[in-house]
């Protein structure tokens, strides 16, 4: 049989709220029924007299606490002869206080001075990831053994043969929308023949390398990202460490490597891609014949520019391999930090292949290439 109950009294300015029995969640609603029902205007003074209380679990122990908050204009006193019940209220009271704190937000100089120090920490920790991968090299070239050419050939084709389709399309359509806008401007003027300056100069120095590298980003660096933090969460670096392998040589340099090898291919690629929807729309919308496409560019363009596009293939996929597999490995073990971590490889590398071409741009034209 139950007898767990409440019983409220009151003398003149003071109320008894006394407990009996258990009091457990399973209580609280029908308590606060009784107890909103109560007259509190000539109450001066709250008892809340746990004596007979044999047993409080947590809500119930919360909602004694937030009593004593909704009398607050009143003087209120907790009777607990029983040291278990007194150690719940003052826990889940405790607890409460602790997660106010947490919620209190922090100011404007607060976040500032975190965000250094978070930004810092990910800086020092990202060298570190490229003097391990020095070292790993270093490693590699001073012993060709080790070099895992069946890993880097695997990676040539899952992150750059099989990108051979995205990377034409995207080219393509890169120099049919550059060509018809050029070819646009040019006729008001009645420069038609130009067309072929500027689709050579920017395709081949800037756009392609540009879309390639985005476009690689998007594809190969998030997949990077996604399959190490996958082999994270199961622990499979682990494991391989464990067996004694070092994951620099079976998963970071191949992936490097590879990308390093085919990135001036894929620019090629869309330099050829692009060059050649641009000589479509120029005989299509300027009347410019193929033969007549060709010898303007082979007397104008220099060499120079295809050289300075391809050279910077190699930099752009060190970048972005090196930050998604940097990304993946700073997976924590949630499969939503995957997705957080790939969202930032592809952005980060993005903005690195951005910052890389502003400073061959800068560099190049003080130098006068």
């Amino acid at each position: 049989m139950d007898n767990s109950y409440l019983k409220i009294e009151s003398d003149k300015s003071e109320l008894f709220i006394k407990f009996y029995g258990k009091f457990d969640l399973y209580l609280i609603s029908k308590y606060k029924k009784q107890i909103d029902s109560i007259n509190m205007q000539d109450i001066k003074t709250v008892n809340l007299c746990l004596s007979n209380l044999d047993f409080l679990d947590t809500a119930s122990a919360i909602f004694i606490n937030n009593l004593q908050n909704d009398f607050l204009d009143k003087k209120v006193k907790i009777t607990s002869p029983n040291q278990k019940i007194s150690d719940t209220l003052k826990l889940t009271k405790d607890m409460k206080h602790t997660d106010l704190k947490s919620l209190k937000q922090d100011s404007f100089i607060d976040n500032i001075g975190k965000n250094l120090v978070l930004n810092y920490r990910s800086f020092l920790s990202f060298v570190e990831f490229f003097g391990l991968v020095f070292m790993a090299f270093l490693k590699y070239i001073s012993s060709p053994k080790t070099i895992r050419f069946k890993e880097i050939f695997f990676e040539i084709n899952e992150s750059a043969i099989k990108a051979f389709f995205i990377i034409s399309i995207t080219s393509f359509l890169i120099g049919l929308v550059v060509a018809y806008q050029s070819a646009y401007q040019l006729k008001l003027y009645g420069a038609n023949i130009f067309v072929v300056d500027m689709l050579g100069i920017s395709i081949l120095r800037e756009l392609s390398p540009l879309i390639t590298a985005i476009v690689i980003a998007g594809r190969s660096g998030s997949a990077y990202t996604a399959q190490i933090g996958a082999m994270k969460i199961t622990q499979e670096l682990d494991a391989m460490k464990t067996m004694g392998f070092d994951p620099f040589a079976f998963l970071v340099l191949p992936r490097i490597i590879a990308l390093m090898i085919m990135m001036p291919i894929l620019i090629f690629l869309s330099d050829m891609m692009a060059i050649f929807a641009g000589m479509i729309i120029a005989n299509i919308d300027l009347s410019i014949t193929t033969e007549l496409f060709l010898n303007r560019f082979n007397e104008v363009i220099d060499i120079k520019h295809f050289y300075i596009g391809i050279i910077k293939g190699p930099f752009f996929a060190f970048l972005i391999a090196s930050i998604g597999i940097y990304r993946g490995l700073m997976v924590k073990d949630d499969t939503q930090s995957i997705g957080f971590n790939t969202t930032k490889s592809v952005v980060e590398s993005i903005f690195a292949v951005i910052i890389c071409d502003a400073v061959f741009s800068i560099a190049l034209t003080n130098l006068g290439i």
